[in-house]
């Protein structure tokens, strides 16, 4: 093992090893278990025994390695000790039938640490999942968030946060749940659930659902992180190239999405100067090397379309510089190619900047009513564009109740102060 140095401080190396190291520990300790559960419970041990040994001895060299060793170590423990047992049942209840399970060769393993993490990822977006879940264990085992920093990111208790990942670690044993890539089809639908996941967890955390405040930036953090990740995992991937670049660049709008007084800030009034320029160019550069595998006939799809939507944004030195022609015809793409509610409800805002408020409302009144249900996006987009048409009164009302259907306090507050605003600009008699 490597020589132990005392330069750095203990707690925060713990810290930041765990956060660098966590998923490819889990990773390589499913994939010499079999056994996700008990990875986890191995890594966890790891965690305590550094917890235990840093601040006397020193933070290693390698604090991964070291992680690593300690947890194989562990993991053979473990196994001995059940071999141990299953020979003591069988002499005591005279079991001939030999078949005992053989330990397994941790030190004999060798590290595939870029596929575990991948298979990993994988695992944890396993289809006999739900999306939520699938989305609280990626954090748990991929990103290496505390059930506690989970169950605050999602507004839950950390008791049944910690039920809700312990269930779905049981599901995935019941279900027997191969901890290897899938190929073909499987590998096609499997990657589109993953992409879909890190997307939820950002968007949880860009607008939050739920709760007093209107952002959640760590979410948003930890996805941006994931995606890097899964970019780095699988970098002839287009579409996976695309989610990077679409996180990226909405994620460096956060600091500019909220005022000195924790009010949120719409789009067009942010200023452009807080966003964050080394995210922009991290997107910008994902979103050309995933434009230069699509021109060698790489298929793309709704992230490569999005990203490419939030590009223009990122371009526009002004809001008024916008290519608002470019994004609406760039929507029309995204309509054909992902076709949804949600994406209709964008293309009416997107026509309505590019062609005027009433080409918007004619893209929202085609859209079926109860598509998006009791979401509060409806309302407020056409509230949106009825106030830039000039029709006040309709547009106070249309804010009204997208204030009564939001469960975010700081986006009800906003759409309640577009409402008043609009009153206000009502005629009155005479």
């Amino acid at each position: 093992m490597p020589a132990a140095t005392s330069s750095e401080d203990p707690g925060e190396a713990i810290v930041a090893a765990w956060r660098a190291e966590s998923a490819r520990l889990v990773g390589a300790l499913t994939r010499m278990t079999r056994d996700v559960e008990l990875a986890e419970d191995l890594a966890q041990d790891a965690l305590v025994a550094a917890l235990e040994q840093w601040p006397a001895a020193g933070v290693p060299a390698n604090p991964g390695a070291w992680l690593m060793t300690t947890a194989k170590r562990r993991g053979i423990d473990h196994f001995r000790r059940a071999d141990v047992l299953r020979r003591k049942v069988a002499e005591l209840g005279h079991a001939g039938q030999g078949g005992e399970a053989a330990m397994a060769d941790l030190d004999a393993q060798v590290d595939h640490i870029e596929d575990d993490v991948l298979r990993l990822i994988f695992l944890t977006c396993h289809p006999a999942l739900s999306a939520e879940t699938r989305a609280a264990l990626t954090l748990r085992l991929v990103g290496g968030l505390t059930t506690a920093e989970i169950a605050r990111g999602f507004l839950a208790s950390e008791t049944a946060m910690g039920q809700r990942i312990s269930r779905a670690k049981r599901t995935l044993s019941e279900a027997r749940a191969e901890f290897e890539l899938p190929t073909g089809a499987e590998r096609t639908r499997r990657l589109d659930d993953v992409m879909a996941v890190i997307y939820l967890i950002f968007n949880e955390g860009y607008t939050a659902t739920t709760g007093t405040d209107w952002m959640r930036p760590d979410l948003s953090n930890e996805a941006m992180r994931l995606a890097r990740m899964l970019a780095a995992l699988a970098p002839d991937e287009p579409e996976v190239l695309g989610l990077q670049a679409l996180l990226e660049i909405q994620g460096s709008r956060m600091a500019a999405r909220l005022d000195e007084s924790g009010a949120p800030v719409l789009l067009e009034a942010q200023d452009r100067t807080r966003w964050d320029p080394l995210l922009i160019g991290r997107g910008i550069a994902a979103l050309r090397r995933a434009e230069q595998l699509a021109a060698r006939g790489k298929p793309v799809g709704k992230y490569f379309l999005q990203a490419s939507i939030a590009a223009q944004h990122a371009r526009a030195q002004r809001a008024e510089d916008t290519d608002w022609r470019r994004i609406a015809a760039l929507y029309d793409v995204l309509a054909g190619a992902a076709p949804g509610p949600v994406v209709e409800v964008n293309r009416a805002v997107a026509h309505g900047r590019a062609f005027g408020p009433d080409a918007g409302l004619a893209v929202l009144e085609a859209l079926d009513p109860e598509a998006l249900g009791a979401s509060p996006l409806v309302p407020s987009v056409r509230g949106d564009l009825l106030e830039r048409a000039g029709r006040h009164e309709q547009a106070s009302r249309s804010f009204t109740e997208a204030a009564a259907r939001t469960r975010n306090e700081s986006e009800r507050a906003l759409l309640h102060r577009r409402a008043q605003r609009n009153l206000e600009r009502v005629p009155g008699p005479g």
